[in-house]
């Protein structure tokens, strides 16, 4: 009972001097004013018809798929979200969410194959 009680009043302490920690460890946080691309995501984007306005759509309004997210990834947490963009595209957006930014990893719409050719594709698809 008494390691129970260390344990909250540490993570409660944590808390309170490091509110980015708070934030991270309640899920995506959504208050951005800007995001960073990848050389991939912005590829991708072309190839699957994806504009920053269906990004911005996913990251307001998506939920969080946990099963392809990976919150222990490094150097900054993947939120994988996913949701209809104001057009209806279908959408997972994969986001590395660092203390200080935020970036687009790659996006991917979950009703459309398209075939790209994206720098790092013949390294993934190798393994």
């Amino acid at each position: 009972m008494i390691l129970v009680l260390a344990y909250l009043f540490m993570r409660k302490l944590q808390d309170q001097t490091d509110p980015l920690h708070a934030l991270r460890q309640r899920g995506f946080d959504r208050r951005i004013s800007t995001l960073e691309y990848t050389q991939h995501a912005r590829c991708r984007m072309e190839c699957r018809h994806i504009s920053q306005n269906d990004i911005n759509d996913v990251m307001r309004s998506g939920e969080v798929n946990y099963a392809k997210s990976d919150l222990e990834d490094n150097p900054c947490p993947t939120y994988a979200l996913q949701g209809y963009t104001n057009d209806g595209q279908h959408l997972r957006v994969i986001f590395a969410q660092c203390e200080t930014k935020t970036k687009v990893v790659t996006a991917y719409d979950l009703e459309k194959d398209f075939e790209c050719h994206c720098p790092g594709d013949e390294t993934k698809n190798s393994r």
